[in-house]
């Protein structure tokens, strides 16, 4: 049993040490804020709190390291998406990233999850991945995705049953997970201005509520969370005005306190990604 959908309860992630993670290389416009060395300590303080915080809600956590060479392999989530039959490999668009892709598909290899699908010829990053329900997946293609890569991930997810959506948004927002995320099977947060027409029908179609917030709550990882299943969710401790939304919609929120991390340019959700979940 794989990943069945996105917001059944989460079961196994995967989460990269930060440990080769020096400076905020230039991968969007947060992490282009800050041209200053990273704190070290405090990043691997940061990672410690989020796998505690994971352990603590009955997550099983496992923990890689990557190498000087992969800075940025921290965000796990990128290097693909997960889905019930078995994963789906990525293809990073920066060079900085590149050798993440043979890391990982090593890792998968040996945790024993088939690759049933691989995008070579455009670009997918697993940023963009999202669930809507069991069988519909989006797609974002925003700065790191191309409609390329989308198709790719169509021909060879059909087989399956999966219907799979293009979602287009503007390039500052680089994944679709910096703007959009579903917490609940039928909640999601996101920044509604900023998504297509034809996405929010497709929501609204589905029965999907949103929580929506302003433009700039994309750059301070408002809404870029981890659904954890029966109406839990993990986010910021400072964002507040999505945390206390979603408890005023009976989910239970799990707050970290991370803040060095979020200088290169993801958040908690970025950093995660889902092995089972069902």
């Amino acid at each position: 049993m794989s990943v069945v959908d996105g917001t059944s309860r989460l079961r196994k992630v995967l989460l990269c040490k930060p440990e080769f993670l020096v400076s905020a290389a230039p991968i969007n416009v947060i992490s282009e804020q800050y041209t200053k060395p990273l704190n070290r300590d405090k990043m691997m303080q940061e990672f410690e709190s989020v796998v505690k915080a994971y352990e603590e809600n009955g997550v099983e956590v496992v923990q890689v390291t990557s190498t000087e060479n992969m800075p940025n392999a921290v965000f796990a989530r990128d290097f693909g998406g997960n889905v019930k039959e078995g994963y789906i490999l990525g293809h990073f668009k920066k060079s900085i990233r590149f050798l993440e892709r043979s890391h990982y598909r090593k890792i998968m290899e040996e945790l024993g999850i088939p690759k049933i699908a691989e995008v070579s010829e455009g670009y997918f990053e697993g940023g963009d991945f999202a669930f809507i329900d069991e069988k519909t997946l989006a797609i974002g293609v925003i700065d790191r995705t191309n409609l390329t890569g989308v198709d790719e991930i169509r021909k060879q997810l059909e087989p399956y049953g999966y219907r799979v959506y293009a979602i287009k948004a503007n390039p500052d927002y680089l994944h679709l997970d910096m703007c959009f995320n579903l917490v609940a099977p039928k909640l999601a947060v996101a920044y509604e201005a900023g998504l297509p027409d034809d996405f929010l029908a497709l929501l609204k179609e589905k029965g999907i509520k949103v929580i929506a917030g302003t433009e700039e709550m994309i750059f301070k990882h408002g809404y870029n969370v981890e659904a954890l299943g029966d109406n839990r969710v993990m986010s910021l401790k400072q964002n507040t005005f999505i945390n206390d939304a979603l408890r005023k919609e009976g989910m239970e929120v799990i707050e970290v306190d991370i803040t060095e991390l979020l200088k290169a340019g993801g958040g908690v959700h970025c950093m995660t990604f889902p092995l089972e979940r069902y």
